[in-house]
């Protein structure tokens, strides 16, 4: 026991045996019972019982399978989380419009979501309609980035996001969701800062772009490669963690009441910041080894429903 927990001797006398029965004052007991108290409270609450929790999930490979079905028992697993009064967000590498549907799926509406890779963060106006506003913008000039990229990928597909939340596009994509977004010429991308950059090259593999990143050098800004050729730009110094500390002080909640859980790359930055302040950063199994290694826990993977494993334990 360290020093700072130890019994005085006062506070012996003043406690039974373990297994006796003595009978003491009124006055006597009730100083009895808030001394128990107190120690309970000194010594720590269980994770179910200590206040709220910020749980954040990331969605593709984390709480949606590839063909975009929920992972399994995710959906009742968020739903009982949410119930037991703690706050289930979303913090995505995905523009807003294609995060509030998946929102619809999981029956829920937080306060806050964290879109674009930490570059945006919208706030709840109304719940019912899953109404939300931009509270928050990060934004880049995108004209040198791109620029180089072209150079190496000519014939790769370019997006950026506005901070009005329009997005703009080179050619399509199957793999984009591009509701009221608009195609333009390369050069009209650059025309204005932006949120964020996507680029897709599907002749290219995942280690490609990993060795085209590291000959070309991206360091004025913030990226990550995802499971194919994709790479996703956002300013620099700005990721999920970034915007996970804005909203963390907004919601008033300690540091250390955080879960967050991911597979990819564009995670590893609210790993760290999570672990950082002393909460827990889960990977799912079929993250890459870098992911892995950053998180504090890898669950099982998202088609064994990993998310519902982990919530389902909370509070046990």
């Amino acid at each position: 026991m360290s020093e700072d927990r130890a019994t005085t001797a006062d506070e012996t006398e003043a406690l039974p045996d373990p297994g006796s029965v003595e009978v003491v004052e009124p006055d006597d007991a009730a100083e009895l019972v808030e001394e128990i108290a107190d120690e309970t409270v000194a010594g720590g609450s269980p994770e179910g019982t200590a206040g709220p929790i910020l749980i954040v999930l990331d969605i593709d490979g984390t709480v949606l399978l590839e063909d975009e079905s929920p992972s399994p028992g995710v959906v009742d697993a968020v739903k009982a989380a949410s119930a037991a009064g703690n706050e289930v967000m979303l913090a995505t590498g995905r523009s807003w419009e294609g995060t509030r549907g998946i929102l619809r799926v999981l029956g829920i509406a937080p306060e806050y979501v964290v879109c674009s890779n930490g570059a945006v963060v919208l706030k709840r106006v109304d719940a019912d309609d899953l109404a939300y506003e931009r509270v928050h913008t990060e934004t880049f000039d995108a004209t040198t980035v791109l620029t180089l990229l072209r150079e190496h990928l000519p014939d790769a597909h370019y997006l950026v996001e506005l901070p009005g939340g329009e997005r703009l596009y080179t050619e399509y994509l199957d793999d984009w969701n591009l509701l009221a977004a608009h195609r333009v010429s390369f050069e009209e991308l650059t025309a204005q800062p932006v949120c964020r950059v996507v680029v897709v090259s599907p002749e290219h593999e995942e280690g490609d772009f990993l060795s085209l990143v590291e000959r070309i050098g991206l360091n004025q800004v913030s990226y990550a490669i995802g499971w194919t050729a994709w790479l996703d730009i956002a300013p620099q110094g700005v990721d999920k963690g970034t915007a996970l500390e804005l909203v963390r002080g907004w919601l008033g909640l300690p540091a250390d009441r955080v879960l967050v859980m991911g597979d990819g790359r564009n995670d590893v930055g609210m790993f760290e910041w999570a672990l950082r302040n002393g909460g827990r950063a889960i990977a799912m199994a079929q993250g890459p080894d870098e992911v892995r290694a950053v998180a504090g826990e890898v669950t099982t993977s998202v088609q064994e429903g990993g998310v519902a494993a982990i919530l389902g334990a909370l509070g046990r």
